[in-house]
């Protein structure tokens, strides 16, 4: 079991399973309710964060590479070029469930919540 401050999460790399770098974690959705991390939102593209694409991840979809301080996302990059995203100033509501199945299927992922 591992254990990290949220602080600590944030900025962390996401590559894919071949090592290509998909982005950084920028922030970490907290579903109230049950007191889960339910998603990190991970940033893609941009220059230094300008013009960016965020998405919302299924924590459980992240896979911990220690060795190598990332996270690794079983995604390609063209894949999340092509994904369904959102940008800084228009985020998704995180409490909508047909979003939240929508999320976790595209990732094959259970939902956190059954």
């Amino acid at each position: 079991m591992s254990i990290l401050s949220a602080s600590t999460m944030q900025g962390t790399s996401v590559k894919g399973p071949t090592g290509d770098s998909l982005g950084d974690i920028k922030d970490l959705m907290i579903d109230l309710t049950t007191g889960r991390v339910a998603y990190a939102v991970v940033s893609f593209g941009g220059l230094l964060g300008i013009g960016s694409k965020l998405f919302a991840v299924p924590l459980q979809a992240l896979k911990q590479d220690a060795a190598d301080k990332s996270f690794v996302l079983d995604t390609t990059k063209e894949a999340l070029e092509n994904a369904h995203g959102f940008d800084e100033d228009h985020w998704p509501d995180f409490a909508d469930r047909s979003w939240q199945t929508a999320v976790h299927e595209h990732y094959k992922t259970a939902p956190y919540w059954g």
